[in-house]
């Protein structure tokens, strides 16, 4: 029988029982690809993440898995094991390689030295118009999109839907079985609300009916929003996800440089830790 360590932390949040909650192994070592997905579908989270000793320039390599696949890269997990290895690592900066690269984070501590947020440098996603808008726009029983619908790909597959306003975007009930049909992508629908940006993200091919705040959306979210002139570059933009989940969740981006040349994406929360145990099998 094997016993694993873990800690789950509530991320995006300040709150517990808020937020988008993560499964941080602390010691991966020796655990197999089978293995870690067999725990991962265990957890039944949207991400459950395997801390292993660094292979480069890192602190820690870090392996993300959803409840049915591996993810090279995820802002909301990777976000919450920076904050979670943090606690036991006396540093303002912290490395975690993935398969997208190493990430970079620099944590905020308390006067007692516990670590509360991060922020983290993300990769630059690609672009390019999705080739299915159509069948897509009727999975989610709309007609159109207030923008291009454009995917995004920093690691996980993000595509963009705008909606008119917060009411419509509450009022999406998306056909599961047809965004079923679109492989490694994660749809996720938004809008304007006052001083601050909405957002649902739906990815049955992720294995998440719904997600409650989705990390590696919110940099490329910022990046459409800035190249298509609704919200400036250089300026930090919030971005609220979960609301209709009861699970409400903050985050906030930036896109530094211009459309013409990105120079960094970063992305910013706070998580909670709600959770120590271990796993036997």
């Amino acid at each position: 029988m094997s016993t694993r360590k873990f800690m789950t932390a509530d991320v995006f949040t300040t709150s517990p029982l808020s937020g988008n909650p993560v499964a941080v192994f602390t010691d991966a070592k020796g655990m197999t690809t089978t293995e870690m997905q067999k725990v991962a579908q265990e957890m039944n989270l949207s991400e459950t993440t395997f801390i292993l000793p660094p292979k480069k320039d890192g602190d820690f390599h870090v392996r993300i898995f959803t409840p049915v696949n591996e993810l090279p890269f995820a802002g909301h997990p990777t976000l919450g094991t920076a904050i979670v290895m943090g606690q036991a690592y006396p540093k303002q900066q912290l490395k975690l390689e993935t398969a997208m690269g190493t990430i970079n984070f620099d944590l905020q501590c308390t006067e007692e030295g516990d670590v509360t947020a991060a922020t983290m440098q993300q990769p630059i996603p690609t672009w390019e118009l999705y080739e299915h808008q159509e069948r897509l726009l009727e999975g989610l029983s709309l007609e159109s999109s207030m923008l291009p619908v454009e995917i995004y790909r920093n690691g996980p597959r993000h595509v963009y839907v705008g909606l008119p306003s917060v009411e419509a975007l509450s009022a999406v009930k998306p056909d599961l079985r047809i965004l079923a049909e679109f492989p490694d992508v994660a749809v996720n629908c938004f809008s304007r609300d006052a001083d601050h940006w909405r957002m649902r993200m739906f990815s049955p091919a992720y294995g998440v009916t719904e997600d409650a705040a989705t990390g590696s959306a919110a940099g490329p979210l910022a990046l459409h929003l800035a190249r298509h002139g609704k919200s400036p570059f250089n300026r930090w933009i919030e971005i609220w996800q979960g609301v209709e989940m009861g699970r409400h969740s903050k985050m906030r981006a930036i896109v530094k440089g211009s459309a013409e040349k990105i120079d960094a994406i970063h992305v910013s929360g706070s998580a909670v830790i709600v959770q120590r145990g271990e796993l036997r099998y």
